[in-house]
């Protein structure tokens, strides 16, 4: 399973913006954005010509860092996003809510996504009753999801869900917090997703 290793602040300095990659840590001062507005590298403070290509470019790589995925993949969903009926923007989107670690991200059961990812990779995680360690599974309406019993007690899962309570979780899903259990009401449309993304110009940087 293909993975980034490499230091997150650094993307989001690239970025500059705050893609809340390390949970608490993005809302303290110690965030690398606060004290490093910049983006890293030896010419990270120069001027940087802002053309359409580029803003589209860095709009894409915001959303794959965002969501803790790789080109290759990205490219794939893009595509899959495209075949459908509909706005492919807000079909790529939807597609990448519904992946297993955003779903667990989004129900407040993690800080992160690279926390939710590392919870569903680990095997805590059962879908539809059955054990699964693969964070890129996508649900669908009437998914039910819970912590096996083994893992229900797990002091990253009640940390989480104690520092950031019942806040912030979408509409689309419902939450037994208590219990450690999740169902899948429906997908997201684009009026549910708070990433503070601009699809548009993905869609515009892969059709060219």
């Amino acid at each position: 399973m293909a993975r980034y290793t490499g230091p997150v602040c650094k993307l989001c300095r690239r970025e500059r913006t705050k893609l809340f990659l390390k949970g608490a840590r993005c809302e303290s001062s110690k965030c690398a954005i606060e004290t490093r507005p910049y983006p890293p590298g030896e010419h990270g403070r120069g001027r940087i010509k802002e053309t359409q290509y580029l803003i589209q470019l860095r709009e894409k790589q915001k959303a794959r860092r965002i969501y803790g995925v790789l080109e290759k993949q990205f490219r794939n969903y893009y595509k899959e996003a495209a075949r459908r009926g509909g706005i492919t923007g807000e079909n790529l989107l939807q597609i990448l809510e519904s992946r297993l670690d955003n779903v667990m991200y989004r129900s407040n059961f993690a800080t992160s996504r690279a926390q939710a990812r590392q919870l569903v990779s680990h095997g805590h995680v059962l879908v539809d009753g059955r054990r699964v360690d693969k964070p890129s599974i996508r649900v669908r309406p009437g998914t039910e999801l819970e912590l096996r019993e083994r893992s229900r007690d797990m002091v990253t899962v009640d940390h989480a869900i104690d520092t950031i309570g019942t806040t912030g979780i979408p509409e689309w899903l419902e939450v037994d917090a208590e219990n450690k259990k999740v169902t899948v009401r429906d997908l997201p449309d684009r009026t549910q997703v708070d990433t503070q993304i601009q699809e548009q110009l993905i869609v515009e940087l892969y059709s060219k």
